[in-house]
């Protein structure tokens, strides 16, 4: 029979042992989880641009050879770093918090955002990530653009929470697939963004058809965040597209 007093001992000794453990594991573990991270987020750039074939064993190497600068942008549409080296995935831009930098947009303190330059068989396309709010919680992605600053090469999109079937289908084929083609701008140079619309793009007038993609039957909600998502991001790019002429 044990007294309290070893019985407590023991718990206390076990207590320090598995938590000393954990946090060493934790510690080791943490550059494969910011590696692994880094690899998804090169895949999903990659993927909007057209490389459907990248994965995690090329996805550096592919990276790396296809990204040509990494540019960051402020709110006024100024360069303030191009990065062009190796090890594009320590590059400033690379390493910009999105949801840090858009929630300074949102309560009008300066803010800086990533732009990524690709060369993909002679054609220069632009790369811009997205975030935001879905029905249960944030939404991402990546759009890829001409050089135009206008026309759709393609997109990915990503969740951590939304519904099975429904909102969560954003990262499939069949809603993704509707994008490449679609401009931002209308024939006067104003940027109308790309909504999408619940009932489908063909309900829309013939002049507004090329601004949206058919929403996700379902998923409203989520489909409404997907468009609030491009919409709040594209045009904080929109006064550095202008000083391109």
């Amino acid at each position: 029979m044990y007294s309290n007093s070893y019985i407590f001992r023991y718990a206390g000794i076990m207590v320090i042992v598995v938590a000393a453990v954990l946090s060493a594991a934790a510690m080791l573990l943490k550059p494969l989880q910011e590696r692994n991270e880094a690899v998804d987020k090169m895949i999903s750039i990659l993927r909007a641009a057209g490389y459907d074939d990248v994965n995690a064993g090329n996805a550096i190497e592919l990276f790396n050879n296809t990204i040509t600068n990494m540019i960051v942008i402020n709110q006024d549409g100024e360069v303030v770093d191009d990065y062009t080296g190796p090890g594009k995935e320590n590059s400033r831009a690379f390493k910009i918090n999105l949801k840090e930098q858009l929630y300074n947009k949102s309560v009008n303190r300066p803010f800086e955002l990533p732009l990524f330059k690709a060369s993909k068989n002679g054609e220069v396309i632009y790369i811009i990530p997205m975030r935001g709010v879905g029905l249960w919680g944030p939404i991402w992605g990546n759009i890829a653009l001409r050089e135009d600053f206008n026309t759709v090469v393609g997109v990915t999109f990503g969740h951590k929470s939304e519904t099975p079937g429904l909102g969560a289908e954003i990262v499939e084929p069949l809603f993704t697939e509707h994008f490449p083609g679609k401009q931002l701008f209308d024939e006067s140079g104003n940027f109308v963004s790309i909504r999408v619309v619940k009932g489908g793009a063909a309900t829309l007038g013939a002049e507004m058809q090329n601004h949206a993609v058919d929403a996700i039957s379902g998923g409203t909600i989520t489909s409404n965040g997907v468009s609030d998502m491009i919409r709040n991001v594209l045009e904080s790019y929109e006064p550095f597209i202008k000083k391109l002429g």
